[in-house]
């Protein structure tokens, strides 16, 4: 497994191949990846968590500063505010406050679950090389076009290229099933989250 096929994606055919960069081949005999994957996607999912949620304890919730009735005689039972927590309208019990969820992972790491995941997509069969991503119009049905000359109809895909011209950016948008990633800005999680990833020849010499 040291080349890839490259695909005309006006053809869907076969026209030329790719060496796999070393970067990828390296790491296709790695044991037990899933847990280097499942380290960097449990950070991935906190840090995107902003941790802003807070509810209000007794001390906090407005009213409650006069003690409601007498201690005793009165045959209920005793209380000390209307904002206890026992009370509707009252404060929280251990409630969420505003907290830091951050979880900080060496770049070296990050940059292993990458690799890691490009190699599952590779072992799996799931990863496509064509030669350039290119559009002939900004309409969809142009973009809906490539994905049937590559079989993708049906499947969750990620394209990846250098960059993305503005043709590409607006064929894509209305489909639900597509996304689009800069090769700089493609991490783990983006990879795991589609079934297919079709990358451009260009994309893939940048690994």
């Amino acid at each position: 497994m040291n080349s890839l096929d490259v695909i005309d994606i006006k053809t869907g055919k076969k026209i030329d191949e790719v060496q796999i960069p070393e970067n990828i081949v390296k790491y296709i005999n790695y044991k037990k990846p899933q847990y280097v994957l499942h380290e960097y996607v449990t950070a991935y999912l906190a840090n995107q968590r902003q941790g802003t949620h807070s509810t209000k304890t007794r001390s906090e919730v407005r009213g409650g500063g006069r003690k409601p009735w007498v201690q005793k005689h009165t045959g209920r039972a005793r209380q000390g505010s209307i904002r206890s927590p026992l009370w509707r309208k009252g404060g929280v019990v251990f409630g969420p406050k505003p907290r830091d969820y951050y979880i900080s992972l060496p770049k070296k790491k990050k940059r292993l679950a990458k690799y890691l995941a490009l190699v599952e997509k590779l072992k799996n069969s799931d990863l496509i090389v064509v030669q350039e991503l290119t559009v002939e119009s900004n309409k969809t049905k142009s973009f809906v076009k490539i994905l049937k000359n590559l079989q993708l109809n049906s499947d969750k895909v990620l394209f990846v290229d250098k960059n993305f011209s503005e043709n590409i950016k607006l064929a894509s948008r209305n489909l639900k099933n597509v996304s689009l990633a800069r090769i700089n800005d493609l991490n783990a999680y983006i990879v795991l989250q589609h079934r297919k990833l079709v990358l451009s020849r260009e994309a893939l010499l940048c690994l």
